[in-house]
């Protein structure tokens, strides 16, 4: 990812919370999680408006939350499918990836 994470917000509750990556036009790209207890985290949704597209915007998102986890000691279930395609792409995101038991 060459593009900094850092215009990247976060919005979170007790339970939810989203990544949100806002263009000029006011369009937003975001990326949805659930918590589950403290550790653990369900990527459930990853939404790119046209304006974003092939612009690498779901890729950034995934990988700010990536992140975050990691510095936060959590581990990401990946069930929305894009989000689980780029946990296919990144094999060094396998530290955050919750192993099926």
């Amino acid at each position: 990812m060459t593009e900094p994470s850092q215009d990247i917000e976060i919005e979170e509750t007790d339970s939810k919370g989203r990544y949100v990556l806002r263009g000029e036009s006011g369009d937003e790209a975001e990326l949805t999680f659930s918590k589950i207890g403290t550790r653990q985290i369900i990527i459930d949704h990853t939404g790119v408006p046209d304006s974003f597209r092939g612009q690498g915007a779901g890729a950034r998102l995934v990988a700010r939350a990536v992140e975050d986890a990691r510095a936060a000691g959590k581990t990401i279930i990946p069930l929305c499918p894009f989000a689980a395609s780029q946990f296919r792409r990144h094999p060094e995101w396998a530290d955050v990836l919750k192993k099926a038991k």
